[in-house]
């Protein structure tokens, strides 16, 4: 595990020790944060653990959405792969 990386999220912060790169802790925490801003400038009054939760939902649902979208993209790719070596084998047949 490498040095801790602090971090700034809804303005507290926060010391992340993390196997990503420096580079990639900012990214994540960055996400995190601007989740959580949409959140609390779209739904005032919510508790600080009811935005966590809201924020997890959020970047839950865009995982398993771009996770989908990969999923049938390499379908897609199996797909053209399988009909390409049917056409070779039925080439050099």
């Amino acid at each position: 595990m490498k040095e801790p990386v602090k971090v700034k999220i809804l303005d507290t912060e926060y010391l992340i020790r993390s196997d990503e790169s420096n580079e990639d802790v900012q990214r994540i925490a960055a996400l995190v944060n601007e989740k959580f801003r949409e959140i609390t400038e779209s739904k005032v009054g919510l508790s600080e653990k009811m935005t966590a939760i809201l924020a997890a939902f959020h970047i839950a649902s865009d995982y398993f959405l771009l996770a989908k979208e990969r999923d049938a993209i390499l379908q897609g790719m199996k797909r053209r792969t399988d009909a390409l070596i049917e056409h070779i084998d039925a080439t050099i047949r």
